[in-house]
């Protein structure tokens, strides 16, 4: 039997590959993206490759909702299920990502920073070609569903409590207006939560929430701390390879270590001084 027939064990001991799901996040895919973004860009190529192993993984693409309904006890996942997301709402998302994801019939969700592509809108995000908010319906039509990804990008878990609910409160409402359809999902701008951004998530009518952590979801994984695998341009096709076999990472839930405690405590003591910094 192979390897990945019987899984890896995680750096918790837990064995990897029972019950786990990988998460993808991808930001944007181009071949000349802007410095500041570029570590988290695959090019065109990369990406066919990622999501040819997708296919050839036998694993069934979902979106965040699927992952939701199971997590609520509503509804089970299809066995050895995967998901893509994808952050912010660059431009190349309603074009030729949205095409290489369709072509292979794969599903998709998108978290969208409403003020980076909102015209006139205000964000933290440095300049890069976005898409516009008028193109949301698009992507629901070519198979993606859409969360929200805040207004600004900021670091959620240093915001004060009116500043949080500002951020979480508006984004949901101009997709939801624009969509004309609740938005119950949210992701966190770089994965930066607490137990009070988590709880106010909840309380503002979110059902799930998405983090980062650079590990495997699971079937038991936090509904307000969905773990996702940032994907960066220097993983390879055996990178994906092994996460769809359910390897290579550790697999949520977890509680969080010491030093994402004191990183925390560290930037909300930043941001008292600065004001909200741009969460990347």
């Amino acid at each position: 039997m192979s390897k990945s027939a019987v899984g890896d064990r995680g750096t918790d001991g837990r064995v990897a590959g029972r019950g786990s799901i990988p998460v993808f996040l991808y930001h944007t895919v181009m071949d000349d993206p802007p410095a500041w973004i570029a570590e988290f860009t695959v090019t065109p190529g990369q990406f066919a490759a990622h999501l040819d192993a997708v296919v050839d993984s036998g694993r069934t693409p979902v979106t965040i909702s699927a992952v939701a309904d199971h997590l609520a006890g509503r509804t089970p996942l299809p066995p050895r299920p995967v998901l893509l997301t994808f952050d912010d709402g660059f431009a190349d998302l309603p074009g030729p990502t949205a095409e290489a994801l369709a072509a292979r019939g794969l599903c998709a969700t998108v978290y969208l920073t409403t003020g980076a592509i909102t015209p006139g809108g205000r964000s933290l995000l440095p300049p890069a070609p976005m898409m516009t908010l008028d193109r949301a319906a698009e992507l629901e039509r070519s198979g993606m569903e859409i969360g929200s990804h805040t207004v600004t990008h900021a670091q959620l878990d240093t915001l004060s409590v009116k500043a949080l609910a500002y951020e979480l409160r508006t984004s949901k409402a101009m997709l939801e207006d624009t969509l004309g359809h609740p938005v119950p999902h949210l992701a966190y701008p770089h994965g930066y939560n607490s137990p009070r951004v988590r709880a106010m998530a909840a309380r503002l009518g979110y059902e799930t929430a998405t983090a980062v952590r650079h590990a495997l979801s699971s079937d038991r994984d936090e509904r307000y701390r969905i773990a996702r695998l940032i994907v960066r341009r220097s993983h390879t096709v055996a990178d994906v390879e092994g996460w769809l076999a359910g390897s290579g990472a550790r697999i949520a839930p977890y509680r969080d270590g010491p030093k994402t405690i004191a990183w925390r405590w560290y930037r909300r003591g930043r941001a008292a001084v600065r004001g909200p910094e741009f969460a990347g």
